[in-house]
């Protein structure tokens, strides 16, 4: 299932994410299986997330946002700052035409 996105469609995903909220975020915890299957979970309804990581996670953001995609078997959209954007086609809610 581990696709590559191509600059095109990454950049309409980073469009469709624009105005999104962050509905997960990571913490001084950071990641655990708990909120990757949250996350893939919120992936299945909506295929296109955004999660923020707080400021007192002092870990990697690119090494969080690599953990996330990887064990919610998304894509890693963008990771801007602390926030990153993932995506998963869905099986049952699929909303997203790429392009």
């Amino acid at each position: 299932m581990n696709y590559m996105l191509s600059g095109k469609q990454k950049r309409y995903l980073r469009s469709l994410a624009h105005h999104l909220q962050p509905i997960f975020q990571v913490g001084k915890g950071g990641t655990n299986e708990q909120i990757i299957r949250h996350i893939s979970e919120a992936l299945e309804r909506r295929e296109l997330i955004k999660v923020s990581i707080l400021n007192n996670n002092l870990d990697d953001p690119k090494g969080i946002a690599e953990e996330l995609a990887e064990g919610a078997e998304a894509e890693l959209v963008q990771l801007i700052g602390r926030t990153i954007v993932l995506y998963k086609e869905s099986r049952d809610y699929k909303q997203i035409e790429l392009p």
